[in-house]
């Protein structure tokens, strides 16, 4: 039987549960509304510079926040053949970045295979990692290939202080990220001139909307090297998106509509207007194509569906999927996956 997001101990969302959570009422103005009253609707891609790839849902950590519902118990898993899918559309195109994601990503069997196969084709890889995962013994290896194949690390962080990581990632989390931080330095990641990045991502603990980027990256720059010796190249600041454990929370403690009115009322249309899906395509661990990330939690796919009917002019004339959750990535300064996107 589904879990219901209001069922006992407040198991998370079916889809169906959250896009019925998400629909427009009287309360929040539609979010095609929005775009069509700065003359962006309806909304499309400028073209594809990032291939953004779910390798899987499980993952070592069980985080508050998780949009994509991760974790140790998540078996879905991207196969090599579905990869090989993948290699087949940058081999006939042109896209420069290729975006790993999960879950934890590195914990699919062919991780570093499919590295292997994006650089020789010359393409710039980013490793969405959690940091953790570089602690586990299995692992240990892992951080000198990723700086053999000057593999891009964007790593979470929520705080630089362990108390409130731990709150949100789980007990331990803030000195194993401390200890893998460190040992990424100590390989040249984050360090100048050495053209190893190594990015960090914050997102807000509660129901409000994050800071300005630039405040709080001067914050965690100034506290980390202070405190442990680390450097790193950018902060990346990103909103809570009202969906999976998000949603139940905010349903949970009562703060679904303030947060979305939150949300509504801050809509920026210069955010808008540079939203990471007009550039970015996600595929999930199936292959099935989405518009964004999170599009791909609500299962809202494009057309064509599919990363082996891949058809760039499709993809770049279709509009847009959007609804009610897009807000998130339009309030205030923006969010995306390479944090803010206006002032």
């Amino acid at each position: 039987m589904p879990r219901s997001l209001l069922g006992q101990g407040h198991p998370l969302a079916t889809i169906d549960e959250q896009l019925r959570i998400l629909r427009p009422s009287g309360s929040y103005r539609p979010f095609e509304e929005s775009l069509a009253s700065h003359g962006l609707s309806p909304l499309t891609r400028t073209g594809i510079d990032t291939l953004q790839i779910n390798l899987g849902k499980m993952c070592n950590q069980t985080c508050k926040h998780c949009h994509v519902d991760a974790g140790p118990d998540r078996t879905e898993i991207m196969t090599r053949e579905t990869m090989s899918h993948c290699l087949r559309v940058l081999e006939a195109t042109d896209i420069p970045r290729v975006d790993l994601t999960g879950g934890a990503p590195e914990l699919n069997p062919h991780f570093s295979w499919f590295v292997e196969q994006i650089r020789v084709l010359g393409r710039h890889v980013i490793d969405r990692c959690n940091l953790t995962i570089l602690t586990v013994p299995r692992f240990k290896d892992l951080p000198e290939f990723l700086a053999h194949h000057r593999v891009e690390i964007v790593a979470s962080l929520p705080s630089y202080l362990p108390r409130s990581t731990d709150a949100q990632r789980g007990d331990g989390v803030f000195d194993d990220s401390i200890t893998a931080l460190q040992r990424l330095n100590g390989l040249g990641y984050g360090v100048a001139d050495s053209g190893l990045l190594l990015n960090l991502v914050f997102n807000p603990t509660g129901a409000f909307l994050p800071p300005k980027q630039s405040a709080i990256e001067a914050d965690f720059r100034r506290e980390l090297k202070k405190r442990y010796n680390i450097s790193f190249n950018q902060l990346y600041v990103i909103t809570n998106m009202p969906i999976n454990r998000f949603l139940e929370f905010l349903i949970r403690t009562e703060q679904y509509d303030p947060y979305m009115r939150r949300l509504v009322a801050a809509y920026n249309p210069s955010a808008a207007e540079g939203v990471m899906c007009r550039s970015l395509l996600s595929v999930s661990w199936d292959g099935t194509l989405y518009d964004c990330d999170f599009n791909q939690q609500l299962d809202l796919p494009t057309s064509p569906r599919h990363i082996a009917d891949f058809d760039l002019d499709r993809l770049t004339t279709e509009p847009i999927v959007t609804g009610l959750h897009c807000y998130g990535c339009t309030a205030g300064s923006g969010s995306s996956c390479g944090g803010q996107v206006a002032d």
